[in-house]
């Protein structure tokens, strides 16, 4: 059974302080266990490309430096813009067909499923390179209302049966991820449980249940 990794979602603001923080935390990843982080999101809002890769450009070369995926969050046009290592994409983004005809067949091309196993079938059959189940828990980043929350069994019975990877999201902590973990899930997708406060000690925290 394959360990699982972290998968770095950025905040909303990424200028000022933080590249910096990014660095620290791929360095605290690297140095309790060289694999633990091997993505980042680079997820923003309301800006226009010419900014969105302004500020992505010291974010994607962290990343690079760290051997760490840079994906970007919707805008398969950006992703091709920047290069970025992939996209991922909500469910009214278009398709995984779309995306990797754009950005040719290296890309990773991830797909959010919230809680269905039918999407995820669907986003599988059409190339997805991951696919993407939550909200989990409450949380600050994906407000969803009253989405149905995905339990547990739902990640062992997609890695019982498919090879695609399988991303948990959605108010994940170090305090609550160790069913998730044990469920299979190759990767947690976290943000608000970094960058919400010290992200060096929350990448040691997040090692210590992951890893042990």
């Amino acid at each position: 059974m394959t360990q699982t990794q972290l998968y770095l979602i950025s905040p909303l603001d990424v200028g000022g302080e933080f590249p910096a923080r990014l660095e620290r935390a791929l360095a605290a990843g690297a140095r309790r266990h060289g694999d633990l982080v091997t993505a980042f999101q680079f997820r923003v809002k309301g800006v226009d490309q010419h900014e969105a890769a302004r500020l992505a450009a010291p974010l994607q070369a962290i990343c690079a430096a760290h051997d760490v995926a840079f994906i970007v969050n919707d805008s398969v046009a950006l992703a091709k813009r920047l290069k970025a290592d992939g996209v991922h994409l909500g469910q009214d983004d278009g398709s995984p067909k779309e995306a990797r005809a754009e950005l040719g067949r290296e890309a990773q091309i991830g797909v959010t499923c919230h809680a269905s196993r039918h999407m995820a079938m669907e986003a599988g059959e059409a190339g997805a390179d991951y696919v993407a189940f939550g909200a989990f828990f409450p949380s600050a980043t994906k407000d969803k209302g009253d989405a149905e929350r995905p339990e547990p069994e739902l990640l062992q019975w997609w890695t019982q049966l498919f090879e695609i990877p399988c991303v948990a999201i959605g108010g994940i902590t170090p305090d609550n991820c160790q069913p998730l973990v044990e469920a299979g899930a190759d990767f947690l997708a976290v943000s608000h449980a970094v960058w919400g406060g010290d992200e060096v000690a929350a990448i040691e925290a997040f090692a210590k249940v992951m890893r042990g």
